[in-house]
């Protein structure tokens, strides 16, 4: 039950991105958040071959040079959320939620937890039984991990957010060790059910679990371009107070 009632959400479908893009467009989101010119977002989108490394990256971790990942394709990144190494690319469901936790109590640690639960039921609703493992952050199925979750926040707004292994070419995953963890191998949602999914379908069962878990009511975008325009976003949605200081 939603103890603080539903507020509204707007779901973005972004089809296919460079990662580069969709970093600048969630700092803009963030800003227009934090400035209550918009409501919270949720994004989603299947990138381009990227590896992006966190702040808690050991380079160690990245298993091939720069320069066979620019032969290969693939685009490297160092960015600020959370965690350690990860690859995205296609057949691999990213959801970028832009949550303003002042309306949440302010804990990062439960909005991390609340991530995984997300992927749980929406696995669950795959047909898969999917858990978490103690002192490490994301989900597992059969103990192959299927999803990474590496958050930031800005103002006490979040952004970056998780990555679902759904129908993910697994061999871009050699070219480094995932989230830094070597004792358990990566898996995919397709491999587990043995069949590719639709990945139109599992956007949908993830942002419904979106909705009803965090208590939203939810509207879909199919253009971003009137979120990032200030004055094309007249009505303020509400936030608490501000944050003191800067990021988290």
């Amino acid at each position: 039950m939603c103890s603080r009632g539903y507020k509204r959400l707007f779901r973005v479908n972004l089809g296919t991105t460079s990662y580069k893009d969709t970093w600048e467009l969630q700092k803009k989101l963030v800003d227009l958040r934090y400035k209550s010119r918009i409501p919270d977002c949720l994004l989603l989108t299947e990138h381009l071959p990227v590896i992006t490394m966190g702040r808690g990256t050991l380079m160690q971790n990245l298993l091939c040079s720069p320069e066979e990942l620019r032969s290969r394709g693939v685009d490297l990144f160092s960015i600020e959320r959370g965690g350690d190494i990860t690859f995205h690319g296609a057949g691999q469901l990213v959801a970028y939620p832009i949550v303003d936790l002042n309306n949440r109590g302010r804990d990062l640690h439960e909005y991390l937890r609340d991530l995984e639960r997300l992927v749980i039921a929406t696995l669950g609703d795959l047909g898969l039984k999917a858990e978490i493992k103690r002192g490490l952050t994301g989900v597992w199925v059969d103990s192959h991990k299927l999803a990474a979750i590496g958050v930031a926040v800005s103002r006490w707004v979040t952004y970056h957010g998780l990555a679902l292994n759904v129908n993910t070419d697994l061999d871009y995953f050699k070219l480094i060790n995932p989230c830094g963890i070597t004792q358990y191998p990566v898996g995919s949602a397709s491999r587990m059910v043995g069949r590719n999914l639709d990945m139109a379908q599992v956007a949908d069962l993830l942002s419904d679990n979106f909705a009803r878990m965090f208590c939203y009511e939810m509207e879909t975008l199919e253009d971003v371009d009137s979120l990032i325009h200030e004055d094309a976003a007249p009505r303020t949605y509400g936030r608490g107070a501000p944050a003191l200081g800067g990021a988290v």
